[in-house]
C-alpha cells in the first residue's frame, strides 16, 4: 500500500469543504491550508489542526504536501493550477476548470508535460442515481436520445456578491459569468454526463435582479452530438428558489429528477423501473444549497479525493479528468458568444 497522499486546500470559502473531504477520504490527509485572509487562516489552522501559509509560492515550496486543491476564484484556477503542476504536485480543481479556454489548454499541457495528476470536481458525476442513469442510457435502455432539458431556479442574495470575498462574482474576468458559469456550471456538465458531448448552442442571457457585471438569468438551445435537443435555464434571481430539475427522454422511455428526488423513471425492466423508484424516488426535492453555497454535502468531493489517491496509486487518469471538465466551460462560452452575437455558435469556433 503506497504512502498517504498529503493535501493542501488553497482558497478557504468552498475550500473547507474539500477540508473536511480530505480528512475524511481513505488514504488522504490534510497537511496545509493557504488563504491571504488571516482570520480563515488561522480558523482553518485551528480547526484541522495543520500548517497555515499566507502565500501559495511558500505552500509551493512545502516538500509534505503531495497535491493541491485549488478553490479560490475562478479566473486563477489555471494559473495557481499550473505553479502546483511545475512545483510536482498533483491536483484537484474545484469548478469551473478556468474561465478561459487558452488557460485551460495551458493546464493540460503542463499537467501532461509534469506528469501529475489532475482530478477535476463535478461532484453530481459522483451521484449515484446519476450514475446509474448513465449506466442505463448507455445500455440503450432509454432508446435514442430525444431530449435532455436541464434547469435551474435558484436565488442569491445581494450580499452574496458583497464584502471582501465576494467582489470578485458575477464578474466577467473572475467570475467568467454569472448564473451560468458559477452556480449553473454543475447542472451544464450533469447535461452533459447524461446526453454527451454538445455539438452547438443559440443562447440568451441578461442581468435582470442584481447589480453585477455578468448574467443572473441564462436561457439555450442545446444541440448534441448524437442530435438530441435540449434546452438549459440557469437563474439566480428565482425566490422562492426552486430544485434543479434534469429531464430526459429516448425513444424508449424518459425520467425526471428534481434535486434529489428521482420523480419517475420509465427505463428498462418493470422491476429495474421500481428498483430506481425505490432508491432514490420520494426524497425531499429541495436542493439546500440552492439558496446557500455553503450548504454543499462534502460527500461527492470526498469520492474525487479518493479517487485521486487511487489514480497516483495505480499511475491511471482521474475519474473526472480535465478533457471531460472543460467542455462544459466551452459550452457556456458559446452560449455567451450566442447571446452577444445572436447567432448559432458551434462548440469550440
Amino acid at each position: 500500500m503506497a504512502k498517504t497522499l498529503n493535501f493542501a486546500v488553497v482558497g478557504l470559502g468552498m475550500g473547507m469543504h474539500h477540508c473536511k473531504a480530505i480528512q475524511q477520504a481513505k488514504g488522504a490527509a490534510l497537511t496545509a491550508v493557504c488563504d491571504t485572509d488571516e482570520a480563515r487562516r488561522e480558523t482553518g489552522v485551528r480547526q484541522f489542526d495543520c500548517k497555515g501559509y499566507a502565500r501559495y509560492a511558500d505552500l509551493l515550496r512545502d516538500t509534505d504536501v503531495d497535491a493541491v486543491c485549488v478553490v479560490t476564484e475562478s479566473g486563477k484556477h489555471a494559473k495557481m493550477g499550473i505553479q502546483a503542476a511545475r512545483a510536482g504536485k498533483h491536483l484537484i480543481m474545484e469548478k469551473p476548470v478556468d474561465v478561459r479556454p487558452a488557460a485551460i489548454t495551458e493546464l493540460e499541457e503542463t499537467v501532461r508535460e509534469t506528469g501529475v495528476k489532475c482530478g477535476c470536481i463535478f461532484q453530481y458525476r459522483m451521484d449515484n442515481c446519476n450514475r446509474m442513469l448513465k449506466r442505463a442510457i448507455e445500455k440503450g435502455k432509454m432508446g435514442n436520445l430525444i431530449g435532455v432539458h436541464a434547469h435551474l431556479p435558484w436565488f442569491r442574495a445581494a450580499s452574496y456578491y458583497d464584502g471582501p470575498h465576494g467582489a470578485w462574482r458575477g464578474t466577467w474576468r473572475w467570475d467568467g459569468g454569472g448564473s451560468l458559469m458559477n452556480q449553473g456550471i454543475h447542472t451544464l456538465d450533469l447535461a452533459i454526463f447524461l446526453g454527451g458531448p454538445v455539438h452547438s448552442v443559440a443562447g440568451f442571457y441578461g442581468v435582470y435582479n442584481h447589480q453585477i457585471q455578468s448574467e443572473d438569468q441564462t436561457v439555450a438551445v442545446l444541440q448534441f452530438a448524437n442530435g438530441a435537443l435540449g434546452t438549459l435555464y440557469t437563474t439566480t434571481c428565482a425566490l422562492p428558489e426552486g430544485a434543479q430539475h434534469i429531464y430526459l427522454y429516448g425513444t424508449k422511455g424518459s425520467f425526471s429528477r428534481r434535486g434529489n428526488t428521482l420523480e419517475f423513471c420509465e427505463m428498462g425492466t418493470p422491476r429495474e423501473r421500481a428498483r430506481m423508484m425505490e432508491l432514490f424516488g420520494g426524497k425531499e426535492g429541495k436542493d439546500a444549497a440552492s439558496s446557500d453555497p455553503m450548504a454543499v454535502s462534502a460527500d461527492g468531493h470526498l469520492q474525487i479525493i479518493e479517487d485521486l489517491v487511487k489514480a497516483v496509486r495505480n499511475d491511471r487518469e482521474p475519474v473526472i479528468p480535465l478533457a471531460a471538465a472543460r467542455h462544459a466551460v466551452d459550452v457556456a462560452r458559446a452560449i455567451y458568444r450566442s447571446g452577444k452575437t445572436g447567432r448559432v455558435v458551434k462548440i469550440g469556433e
